[in-house]
Formats: structure tokens, C-alpha cells, sequence
């Protein structure tokens, strides 16, 4: 709990000053123009605040456990993932919304090892700092797939296997397919919606809310509709726009609690 109210007031204090705010405010502007001046600035500072705590429990994630009270987490609707498996593992969607760290920890939790796709990353070492943690965090018993072919292609044999696999679907990827994301297209992984059209997997939406310091409520929702006109193209892009959509409903209802710091729309969009 100390760890994450540090952190937390410290991002919080430093973070607006830093260039990637300028991002966060173009991209608050553009998806949610009603917002003055005022409020974007009180967004920002809250998502640097839960950027913060989030890395300061990060590094107690080891520590973090299911509880009905205190530092911990607490999983609502796992109902949704027994109803979406009966005949085999799902795929969970998430976003860098909350601590989105906990999601996998919490369905370990229940018993179902999922494995992840991520961005490495672009500093090595700490990139292998936050591996490292998570690992710790698991037993070293955590699957991680990195973005790109080749972790795309493990992460498809694992799914193939019986494995399940989380997806952090929420960042640009440049050579994915263009979906509407706050009534604008941005170019987002279709991973999720080829891996599961293709496998035969329904997806479970998963976000967390912060409810205290290092006190998190980790939400499993019913599995997404999945589209079946024979079109795979059209399929693809259906699944994405509605894994798009649910991640939009979360972000409108908490803008704080989402990483609006990255450049998550074309530059032509602004």
C-alpha cells in the first residue's frame, strides 16, 4: 500500500509536466471533446497517478492475493468465464485500464493459467525488469508472448494446445487493421478476433478497477458475440470493432483509469 500511494503521488506530480501529457491531452480533445480544459488536466494527472501505482504494486505483485478485504483483489462475474468454457479454454481481452498487471493473476486465482501477449519493452533492461517481476509473481510459472511473428506464432500453438492467452488490445499497431475507436479509425491487432474466429474460442472481456490503494476489483464480463456471416475479413474486422467498443465503454465510464499517453489514433485523425 505505501508503495502505491508513493508512486502515485509522485507520477501524479511530475507526470503532467512531462511531453507525453501534450499525447494525452490531443488524444482527450479528440475522443471526448466535451471535456474543458479543467477536467482533461485533472485526467491526466489521475492517469499518471495510476500509472504510478500501478508500477509501485508491480513490484509487490507477489504479494497481491484474492481477499475480501485490504491490499488484494477481488474478482467479480467469474461466473461468465465457467459459462464460456464448458467446451474448452477462452481468450480474455483487457486494456491498460486499473492495474491491468492483476488480470492473469486473478484468474490464476480461479485456477486457469493464461498465458500473455505483450509489448516488450524498447529498453531491454527493463524490459527484463518487468518480466522478471511478473514471473516472480507467478511462480515463474507465467507464459509471456512478445508482439511479432515469431511470438505470434507461439502464442497460436499455445492457444491450438488447450492454453489460454490474454491480449493487451488497446495500443496503435500499424500494420493491423483499421476499426472505430471513439468514433474514429484506429489501426488495431486483430490477433484476438483471427485467433478466436480461427480456434474456435469465445473472448472474455476483463478490467480492473482500482477501489483503494493496491485494492483492485478484477471484472470478468460475458464473452463477446461472435460474427458469422462466412466472410472471414468481414468477421475479423466485426470481432475487432466489438472488442474495440467494450474497451470504449470502460475508458468513457473511468477516463483517469486508461493510458490515454500513447499515440493510439493516425496522426491525420487529429
Amino acid at each position: 500500500m505505501r508503495a502505491s500511494n508513493l508512486a502515485g503521488a509522485i507520477t501524479r506530480t511530475i507526470g503532467p509536466f512531462i511531453p507525453a501529457s501534450k499525447t494525452a491531452d490531443q488524444n482527450l480533445r479528440m475522443a471526448l471533446p466535451a471535456l474543458s480544459a479543467s477536467e482533461r488536466r485533472e485526467v491526466i494527472a489521475q492517469v499518471w497517478e495510476n500509472l504510478g501505482r500501478t508500477a509501485g504494486e508491480l513490484v509487490h505483485l507477489d504479494r497481491l492475493r484474492e481477499t475480501g478485504t485490504g491490499p488484494g483483489f477481488r474478482v467479480t462475474g467469474w461466473e461468465n468465464v465457467l459459462a464460456a468454457t464448458t467446451n474448452g479454454p477462452c481468450l480474455f481481452l483487457t486494456g491498460h485500464f486499473g492495474n491491468w498487471e492483476i488480470a492473469p493473476l486473478a484468474a490464476q486465482a480461479r485456477g486457469v493459467e493464461t498465458a500473455i501477449m505483450y509489448r516488450a519493452s524498447n529498453n531491454q533492461l527493463v524490459d527484463q525488469m518487468i518480466v522478471g517481476l511478473r514471473r516472480a509473481a507467478f511462480g515463474g510459472s507465467l507464459q509471456m508472448f512478445p508482439k511479432g511473428a515469431p511470438g505470434a506464432m507461439a502464442a497460436y500453438r499455445h492457444v491450438l494446445k488447450g492454453g489460454y492467452l490474454g491480449f493487451l488490445n488497446d495500443q496503435k499497431l500499424d500494420n493491423g487493421i483499421a476499426a472505430p475507436f471513439f468514433g474514429r479509425d484506429a489501426m488495431t491487432a486483430p490477433a484476438i478476433a483471427t485467433f478466436s474466429l480461427k480456434l474456435n474460442r469465445p473472448i472474455i472481456p476483463v478490467h480492473v478497477l482500482r477501489e483503494a490503494p493496491a485494492r483492485l476489483e478484477v471484472i470478468f464480463e460475458p464473452a463477446l458475440p461472435r460474427p458469422a456471416s462466412g466472410d472471414t475479413e468481414a468477421d475479423i474486422l466485426a470481432l475487432t470493432t466489438s472488442a474495440n467498443e467494450c474497451i470504449e465503454r470502460w475508458v468513457r465510464a473511468r477516463p483517469g483509469a486508461w493510458l490515454w499517453l500513447h499515440r493510439r489514433w493516425p496522426k491525420d485523425a487529429r
